[in-house]
């Protein structure tokens, strides 16, 4: 079966991970692209051989021409386009976080999931080599029960002050913790499990400009978060996301992940230039060492640079926009799908409801 896709989104993202992605699965046809600059478009879709070129969505969905579509736009217009998808019978994989809060990203996933269509929400980093390796680690006892951990995500696009919707709440839902705050909680789930509850503080640290590109005055978003954890099985966490930390890797961001349990502890860092590892020490063993990430988990991906992992685990590997097109081609299940994204917007308000309130919120307030 040949899944015919269309992507909406011409951003460097969408170059980088769904268009390279899409060529090269056998199933796939890249048929339509929609942009609102129809130079662009039209560039983008001449470098990658894509014979449809639209500049508003309702025609591309309408066209009859695509199965599936890809929602690589900004957040607040991933509902818009979702339903209208969904109203279409079209197959969708839409960026997270789903939607500008837990109201619209319910809509989302009742909506797919009334059709039975197949969702997924790409949380990109849990993907990666480190991440799919600690799961199996943590998985099969290596730290025992859990007692806690604490993920650190440092980026710097936020220093320089400049407008950027991703710091419009009227665009973005939330600013750093709904950006790269939603990966690491839902690594969080992913490690650990359930969260039943958790405190958050939001930092709006560095002066922005009171007015956006077009002029006019927006809601300002936070640019650092950090958010402490209650899990179902007792662990607790702490989250601490920035976009104002210097580095000067080449992509601009470290990850630092602890994870301590009554077996032993694992340690990851990863500098997004040539360093992912991951080391460990089960009780009784001393030092933490270094746990060499499997073969089965690299499977034949390069690794001499972490850019190099990246390109390759989503572009030669069935994760993300691959695994989509499989699981729509071959009727498999594709997760992260649309719940676990909603789960994540669960928590997201959760943690901008605990910001305005100071105070502890229940996950279970939300909704």
């Amino acid at each position: 079966m040949t899944v015919r896709v269309g992507v909406v989104g011409t951003s460097w993202w969408a170059d980088a991970m769904y268009y390279p992605a899409l060529k090269a699965h056998p199933q796939a046809e890249l048929v339509a692209i929609c942009g609102r600059n129809e130079a662009k478009a039209r560039e983008v879709a001449a470098q990658w051989g894509i014979p449809q070129v639209y500049t508003d969505y309702n025609a591309m969905i309408d066209s009859g021409a695509i199965d599936a579509v890809i929602v690589s736009t900004s957040n607040e217009t991933h509902q818009p386009i979702t339903l209208k998808a969904a109203a279409a019978g079209l197959h969708v994989l839409c960026e997270k976080p789903l939607g500008l809060s837990y109201a619209e990203a319910l809509a989302m996933t009742e909506a797919v999931e009334a059709k039975g269509l197949k969702n997924l929400t790409p949380f990109t980093y849990s993907y990666m080599p480190t991440a799919r390796y600690i799961k199996e680690l943590i998985d099969s006892g290596y730290i025992g029960q859990p007692y806690s951990l604490n993920l650190r995500y440092y980026a710097g696009y936020g220093r320089n002050g400049d407008y950027m919707w991703r710091f419009d709440q009227s665009k973005g839902g939330a600013g750093a913790v709904g950006d790269i705050g939603s990966h690491f909680l839902y690594l969080a789930t992913m490690f650990y499990g359930e969260i039943e509850g958790l405190y958050c503080q939001l930092g709006f640290t560095v002066k922005r400009p009171d007015v956006d590109g077009d002029g006019k005055p927006y809601p300002v978003a936070d640019d650092q978060a950090v958010v402490t954890l209650q899990f179902k099985n007792g662990a607790q966490g702490v989250i601490q996301v920035t976009t104002l930390a210097y580095d000067a890797t080449p992509f601009g961001q470290t990850h630092h992940f602890d994870f301590h349990g009554s077996a032993g502890t694992i340690y990851s860092f990863t500098d997004w230039d040539t360093v992912q590892q991951v080391k460990g020490a089960k009780v009784g063993e001393g030092v933490p060492k270094e746990l060499p990430i499997p073969e089965h988990i690299w499977n034949g991906m390069r690794h001499d640079t972490v850019h190099n992992t990246y390109k390759d685990t989503f572009r030669t590997q069935d994760f993300m926009a691959r695994q989509f097109v499989t699981g729509i081609a071959e009727n498999k299940e594709v997760r992260p799908n649309f719940r676990d994204g909603l789960m994540i917007q669960r928590l997201i308000e959760a943690a901008v409801k605990s910001n305005a309130e100071k105070r502890w919120v229940a996950v279970s307030e939300i909704g």
